[in-house]
């Protein structure tokens, strides 16, 4: 009895995870203009960077369904991100927020721990969810650092993995880039630095035939 409750369990969360994450592409079907704000580092605040490919990659496909609001910002981390919520998101009155900090919250000088870091990305999770309960947040875990932004960022892999287990905990879904860096660093560091010339920031190449392909595939749009 028990294993067919657990069996139970985990279908419906399961389904309810399934709907939640098609909410999107069923608004765009519709014709339903949707915004789409993202909030993060400098690792997402170049105007002309992956937001804005992604913006235009969605209305070639659902033309002038989406706006995508570019509320990132260099060089910061999640406690800039609480203290910054209401104005470069809640303002905006996203249906889908795509959230990324976890680069700079592993950043030694910012002298944020894991904890304070899993507090600050739950407390978000919460203010936009009581704000606007339909909208759909999305967690992403970026490239890895190497070299000197490794060393200054020596656990970085944990606190990629508090996102991690965050979207997990809270049936949120991630979008995981750190799947396909490892694999071009796996080919070694020249490889790498093709796409990130300074060890820790892509560039536009590795937005369009990378970041920008595998958000659309995660978000399940097909061009």
């Amino acid at each position: 009895m028990k294993t067919k409750i657990l069996f139970l369990c985990i279908m419906l969360h399961a389904a309810v995870f399934s709907w939640s994450q098609q909410r999107l592409l069923s608004h765009l079907e519709k014709g339903e203009k949707q915004t789409i704000v993202v909030y993060g580092t400098s690792l997402s605040a170049r105007p002309d960077g992956w937001p804005a490919m992604l913006q235009d990659s969605i209305n070639a496909v659902y033309p002038e369904s989406v706006e995508v609001i570019n509320s990132a910002r260099g060089a910061m981390w999640s406690t800039w991100g609480v203290q910054n919520l209401d104005e470069r998101v809640l303002s905006k009155k996203p249906d889908m927020v795509l959230m990324e900090f976890g680069m700079n919250d592993a950043y030694l000088p910012y002298k944020t721990s894991k904890e304070v870091c899993r507090l600050n990305v739950e407390y978000m999770i919460d203010r936009i969810q009581e704000a606007y309960p339909q909208c759909e947040i999305v967690l992403q875990v970026m490239n890895m650092p190497i070299r000197e932004h490794l060393e200054k960022r020596p656990h970085i892999d944990a606190y990629y993995d508090v996102y991690r287990k965050i979207a997990r905990k809270r049936k949120l879904k991630l979008i995981d880039h750190y799947t396909y860096w490892t694999g071009i660093l796996e080919q070694g560091e020249e490889e790498f630095l093709k796409l990130v010339p300074d060890g820790i920031h892509p560039e536009m190449e590795a937005w369009r035939l990378y970041t920008v392909p595998f958000i659309m595939k995660e978000l399940g749009i097909r061009k």
